[in-house]
C-alpha cells in the first residue's frame, strides 16, 4: 500500500509537470512565435551573390562584392558533397523533423564526457533558419525561435530545398560563400568535378572557417578532413577502400581568383559606379549581370596599342633613373628582410615589377625581385637608357652596365622573351575609345596607362585641347555655309593686332604655297587656312554648328583661336562627333551597357535601345537645337598617379549617354529608333571623303595621316591633331562604320611632349596607336561603300583653281552639293618673270 501510494504520488507531480511544461511550452511557443517570419519566403530567397561585367558575348570582366558565391541547384550538386555535409553537421539530416532530440543529447552527452563540443547540436536545418532570418548572439530566446523556424521550414521546404539553401549560403572561408564558390577558390573546379577528399576538406570548413582554412592552416584542415572521412566512412558514405585512398592524399589546395577572361578595369569602373548610384550597396550582393558593349578582342587590342605606344614613348626619351637609391657605394648594403620589406610596398605594373640591384660590373647587374628570386639583367636589356635631360633632350646612349645601373638601387624590370630588361614606370598617359558610328555602341575604352596607377578616365572626362583634331567640324560648318572643297583659300601668313597684343597663327611646318583648294588645306592640315574659314563663315557661326556634332557648348570657346583647336573635350565627345561624319549626319548615343540581367534565372531588367543612323532614310530634314551636347555621366575619380589632378569635364547626370536609365517604362523595348540628323547627309558625305584625302593625299601632295594606308583599305579616313607645343596630340579616324579617337599627353598640362629626333606630333605619336588598334578591330569588318546622297554631284574641275578646266588643264574629281558646283572655266594665265638680284627668274600669278 505505501508503495502504491509513492507510485501515485510520482504519477500526480509527473502528471502536473507535465502540464504545466505543456502550458509553458504553448505559452513560449505563442511568445516567441508571433514576430517569426514567414519561412515560405525562402522558396523565393535572394542569396547575397555578387556583380559580375561582362563583355557582349558574355566573357567576365570583373566581378564586384565582398562575397563570392555562384548558386546552385540541387542537382548540381554532386552526391558525396550532400553526403560528406550530412555526415560531418547533420547525421540525423533525412530523418528528423528539423530538430534532432538525439543529436543534441548526443552531442550534449560528447560534450560532457570529452570536455569539448566536437559535434554541435543544431541541425542543418536550423543552421539554415539562423543564417536567414536570426541574429547570431546566445541566447535561450534565438534558441528557440531558432528550432520553431526549423519546425515550419520542414514543412515548408523539402529536404533538398534545405540543403540546397545551407550549401548555398554557408561561409567556407576565404571570401567563399557556397559550395560553388568554395570548390574554385580552393581547387579551381566546378563542384561536380571534386573527388571524394576534396569533398571532404570541403564540407570540414563551415564549422570553423578561419581555423581550418586549408591555405592558412593546412595541418589543421589535413586534420579536419581526415575526421570527415572517418565520418563518411562509419556512417558507409564510401567503403574502405575509397576511404584508405582518399585519406592518403594531400591537401592539394592554392588560392584561385575569380576567372576574369581579360582585362578592361576602366569599363569595369563605369559600370560598377553607375550600378552603385541606381542600387547602393545591393548592387554588390543581388547577383546582377552586366553585360557590356566591348568584346575581348578589341579591348585587349585597345589595351595593348595603349600600352605600348607609351612605353614606346617613353623609352624614345630617356631613362629618369632608379625609382630608389637604397644605399650608396660606401654604405653597408641592405639584408634580405630589409630589401623584401621594400618590395613588398611595391606592385607590379603591367609586366613591370620592381627590383633591388645586389651588384654590377660592366657587362651585367644582378637584382633580387619580390619573390625573393635572383635574375641577371645584361647590357642588351638596357642599352635604351640614355639619360633623360628634358622632354627634348636627352643624354648619350650607355657604354656599359654601370652607365645605368648601380648596387642599392630600386628599379623597375620586365621579362622579355625569357630575358630581363631595365624598365620605368611611364610619366606620359594615353586614352583611346573607339565606337560603332551606326549606334553608338562602345566597342573598346582605355582611360589611361594603368587603372592601378591613376583611376581616372582620361576617354571620359580629361578635358584637353584639340588642336587640328577640330578641323573638320569648322570646314564642315564652311559647307553648309557655300563653300566647297575645291574653294580657294590662300595659305599665307597671317597677323592680327589688338591693341598690345599681336596673334600670329603659323602652319606646321611654317610653309606657305598661296591660294590652295579647301580639300588640300585640311588634307595638309593648313592652319592659317582653317583661320580664313572660319572667318568667312563666321565665328558665332562656326561655334554654334560645332553643338551639331554633340560638343557641349559650354566647352566651345569663341574666338578665332577656335579654327586651331583651342576649345577643350574629351575623347569620347571627339569620337561621338566624328561618328556625325561617318554616319552621314547623324547624332548617335555613345553607350556601354547592352543589358542587365537580375538573378540567377537571368531575369533581363534592362534591354539597351540604341539611336541609330538611318542610312535608308531619304528625308533630309535637319534636327537643330534638340539634341543633349553634355556627354559624360561617370563621377570624377581623384586622380592618384601622383601628378596634378587632370583638368575634369563638367558632367551633367541628367544627360545619360554612356550609360542608361533603366527606370524608364521602356527598359526593355527594342524598338529602333532614329537619331537626330543634325548634319545634311550630302555634306556629311563630303567631308568624310575629305578625311580620306588625308590618308591618300593628292597627285602632287601628301596628307598628314599617310600611316593609316598601312591598313591596306580604302574606306579609311581620319584627322591628326597636335596643340601648341605638343601638349596634347590626336588621331580620330574611321574604317567602315568604327569610329576611334586616339589621345596622348601629360596629365600636368604645363607640360610638352618635346621631341626626340622628331617632334611628337598627332601624326607621330597618336597615329601609331591608332593604326595598331584599327588593324585588329577592322580584321572582320566589310569594306564600306558609302551611298553619294542624291543631292551630292561629281564634277571634273581643274586641280589649280577647283574651276571647270581648259584644254590642258590638270584635272581631278571633286564633289558637291547641287548648286554649288563651278560654272565658270579655268583660265590660262600667262606668268610674268622677275629677274632677282641672283640673277634668277620668279614665276608672279
Amino acid at each position: 500500500m505505501i508503495l502504491l501510494k509513492i507510485l501515485k504520488f510520482f504519477l500526480k507531480i509527473f502528471f502536473a509537470l507535465f502540464i504545466c511544461g505543456l502550458i509553458i511550452g504553448i505559452a513560449g511557443y505563442a511568445y516567441y512565435s508571433k514576430d517569426l517570419p514567414d519561412v515560405a519566403t525562402l522558396k523565393d530567397v535572394k542569396l547575397q551573390t555578387p556583380m559580375q561585367v561582362l563583355s557582349k558575348d558574355g566573357e567576365l570582366i570583373a566581378i564586384f562584392g565582398e562575397r563570392r558565391r555562384t548558386p546552385l541547384q540541387y542537382n548540381q550538386i554532386p552526391p558525396q558533397v550532400v553526403n560528406a555535409v550530412i555526415a560531418t553537421e547533420d547525421a540525423r539530416f533525412n530523418e528528423h523533423f528539423g530538430i534532432d532530440p538525439i543529436g543534441i543529447m548526443r552531442a550534449m552527452y560528447i560534450g560532457v564526457t570529452q570536455h569539448g563540443f566536437s559535434q554541435g547540436g543544431s541541425t542543418i536545418t536550423q543552421q539554415v533558419a539562423k543564417n536567414f532570418f536570426l541574429t547570431p548572439e546566445k541566447s535561450i530566446a534565438r534558441k528557440v525561435k531558432e528550432m520553431i523556424l526549423a519546425i515550419r521550414m520542414e514543412k515548408e521546404l523539402s529536404k533538398e530545398e534545405i540543403m540546397t539553401l545551407y550549401l548555398n549560403m554557408i561561409n567556407f572561408g576565404s571570401r567563399a560563400y557556397g559550395v560553388g564558390a568554395a570548390s574554385y577558390t580552393f581547387f579551381g573546379k566546378t563542384p561536380d568535378q571534386l573527388t571524394v577528399d576534396e569533398a571532404a576538406l570541403l564540407a570540414g570548413l563551415p564549422n570553423a572557417p578561419s581555423a581550418f582554412n586549408p591555405i592558412a592552416h593546412p595541418e589543421r584542415a589535413l586534420t579536419r578532413r581526415n575526421w570527415v572521412l572517418g565520418r563518411m566512412l562509419d556512417q558507409s558514405y564510401i567503403t574502405q577502400a575509397e576511404y584508405d585512398e582518399a585519406i592518403k592524399k594531400p591537401l592539394n589546395v592554392s588560392y584561385h581568383e575569380p576567372q576574369i577572361e581579360f582585362s578592361a578595369p576602366y569599363v569595369a569602373e563605369m559600370a560598377r559606379q553607375f550600378m552603385y548610384d541606381k542600387f547602393g550597396e545591393n548592387a554588390y550582393t543581388d547577383g546582377y549581370k552586366v553585360y557590356t558593349t566591348i568584346s575581348k578582342t578589341d579591348q585587349v587590342a585597345a589595351n595593348e596599342a595603349v600600352q605600348k605606344h607609351i612605353v614606346d614613348y617613353d623609352i624614345r626619351h630617356g631613362y629618369r633613373g632608379p625609382e630608389k637609391e637604397l644605399w650608396q657605394k660606401n654604405e653597408t648594403p641592405w639584408n634580405a628582410e630589409q630589401i623584401q620589406a621594400i618590395l613588398n610596398k611595391y606592385p607590379c605594373h603591367v609586366g613591370m615589377c620592381p627590383a633591388v640591384v645586389t651588384e654590377s660590373n660592366d657587362t651585367q647587374a644582378s637584382a633580387v625581385l619580390t619573390d625573393k628570386s635572383n635574375i641577371t639583367i645584361n647590357f642588351q636589356g638596357m642599352k635604351w637608357a640614355r639619360r633623360f635631360i628634358s622632354d627634348t633632350r636627352q643624354g648619350a646612349s650607355p657604354k656599359k652596365v654601370t652607365d645605368v645601373l648601380k648596387a642599392g638601387q630600386l628599379i623597375w624590370v620586365k621579362k622579355n622573351n625569357d630575358i630581363w630588361e631595365l624598365a620605368q614606370i611611364p610619366a606620359v598617359n594615353a586614352a583611346l575609345v573607339s565606337l560603332d558610328s551606326d549606334n553608338g555602341a562602345i566597342k573598346a575604352i582605355v582611360g589611361g596607362y594603368d587603372f592601378n596607377l591613376s583611376k581616372f578616365n582620361r576617354a571620359t572626362q580629361a578635358l584637353r585641347q584639340l588642336g587640328s583634331n577640330i578641323k573638320p567640324f569648322i570646314y564642315t560648318s564652311a559647307l553648309e555655309q557655300g563653300l566647297t572643297m575645291a574653294t580657294l583659300l590662300n595659305d599665307a601668313p597671317i597677323v592680327r593686332t589688338t591693341g598690345s597684343v599681336t596673334w600670329r597663327p603659323k602652319n606646321s611646318p611654317p610653309t606657305y604655297a598661296g591660294p590652295l583648294r579647301m580639300r588640300i588645306g585640311l588634307g595638309m592640315s593648313k592652319n592659317v587656312m582653317m583661320v580664313r574659314a572660319l572667318r568667312a563663315v563666321g565665328l558665332n557661326y562656326a561655334a554654334t554648328y560645332l553643338e551639331r556634332f554633340g560638343f557641349p557648348k559650354e566647352n566651345i570657346s569663341y574666338n578665332e583661336s577656335l579654327a586651331l583647336g583651342s576649345a577643350s573635350f574629351t575623347p569620347l565627345q571627339v569620337a561621338r562627333a566624328y561618328s556625325v561624319i561617318v554616319n552621314g549626319g547623324y547624332l548617335i548615343k555613345p553607350y556601354l551597357i547592352e543589358r542587365i540581367e537580375y538573378d540567377d534565372r537571368n531575369d533581363v531588367i534592362y534591354q539597351h535601345q540604341p539611336l541609330i543612323a538611318c542610312h535608308d532614310c531619304d528625308n533630309d530634314d535637319i534636327a537643330i537645337g534638340t539634341m543633349p551636347v553634355s556627354l559624360d555621366n561617370v563621377e570624377n575619380e581623384s586622380n592618384e598617379s601622383g601628378n596634378e589632378e587632370p583638368e575634369q569635364a563638367n558632367l551633367n547626370p541628367e544627360d545619360n549617354l554612356i550609360l542608361p536609365d533603366i527606370n524608364g517604362e521602356n527598359s526593355t523595348n527594342v524598338t529602333p529608333k532614329y537619331a537626330p540628323h543634325t548634319v545634311n547627309s550630302g555634306i556629311a558625305f563630303i567631308m568624310k571623303d575629305g578625311l580620306r584625302s588625308i590618308v591618300f593625299g593628292g597627285s602632287d601632295w601628301n596628307g598628314t595621316a599617310w600611316r593609316v594606308k598601312a591598313l591596306g583599305r580604302k574606306d579609311v579616313g581620319g584627322k591628326t591633331g597636335t596643340t601648341n607645343a605638343s601638349k596634347d596630340v590626336w588621331f580620330s579616324g574611321f574604317g567602315g562604320n568604327i569610329v576611334t579617337t586616339v589621345w596622348m599627353g601629360f596629365d600636368d598640362h604645363r607640360r610638352e611632349l618635346g621631341r626626340t629626333y622628331r617632334a611628337e606630333a598627332g601624326a607621330v605619336t597618336a597615329n601609331p596607336v591608332w593604326v595598331d588598334y584599327m588593324k585588329v578591330a577592322l580584321q572582320d569588318v566589310p569594306v564600306v561603300q558609302d551611298k553619294q546622297p542624291a543631292n551630292v554631284v561629281s564634277v571634273t574641275i581643274d586641280q589649280r583653281t577647283g574651276l571647270l578646266p581648259q584644254s590642258g588643264s590638270k584635272t581631278m574629281s571633286e564633289y558637291f552639293i547641287k548648286g554649288t558646283e563651278p560654272t565658270t572655266y579655268a583660265t590660262q594665265e600667262v606668268g610674268t618673270s622677275v629677274t632677282d638680284s641672283q640673277g634668277g627668274t620668279t614665276e608672279l600669278f
